[in-house]
């Protein structure tokens, strides 16, 4: 039997992701539609753009999943720098597609980590948080980058 705990994180992490809310659009849904030109639109220099943030949130899902599953090597993020990856040289459509299939398979890889957890394992800490608040966290995560995904939208269309 799965621990309503788990259940109420796995849920809340789809929620945050991809699953029908009521708050509105979640990080996919303020994906949904984005093409390269909005995906690189920036308000101002040195602010980041959606593609940026798309890929941010990828690689917290990742270094999350491997926190939850005692990985503290190996299984490296497939871009560089940690936190706010590179945008790729040539940002084209074909690979603006390839960074949101990343983002779906990081989702995918958390999800799995985080329904592989035993109930006992929620406490257990992985620096200074339990594993059950890095799993509250990412989804928090989602939900705050898709608030500013849905932002950037509108500035654009209003530039």
């Amino acid at each position: 039997m799965t621990d309503s705990r788990l259940a109420l994180l796995l849920k809340l992490l789809e929620q945050a992701y991809d699953a029908r809310t009521w708050h509105g659009p979640n990080l996919r849904g303020a994906l949904r539609g984005v093409d390269v030109e909005t995906a690189l639109w920036r308000p101002q220099p040195g602010r980041h753009n959606i593609w940026e943030l798309t890929l941010h949130c990828a690689y917290w899902k990742h270094r999350v999943s491997r926190g939850l599953r005692g990985e503290e090597s190996g299984g490296e993020f497939p871009r560089k720098p940690a936190n706010f990856p590179a945008i790729p040289q040539a940002p084209t459509a074909k690979a603006w597609k390839e960074d949101l299939r990343l983002l779906q398979a990081c989702h995918l890889e958390l999800r799995q980590a985080v329904a592989g957890l035993n109930p006992e394992d929620l406490e257990r800490t992985s620096g200074r948080w339990t594993l059950a608040d890095q799993a509250l966290g990412v989804a928090n995560h989602d939900i705050y980058h898709a608030g500013q995904i849905r932002l950037l939208r509108r500035m654009k269309e209003d530039a």
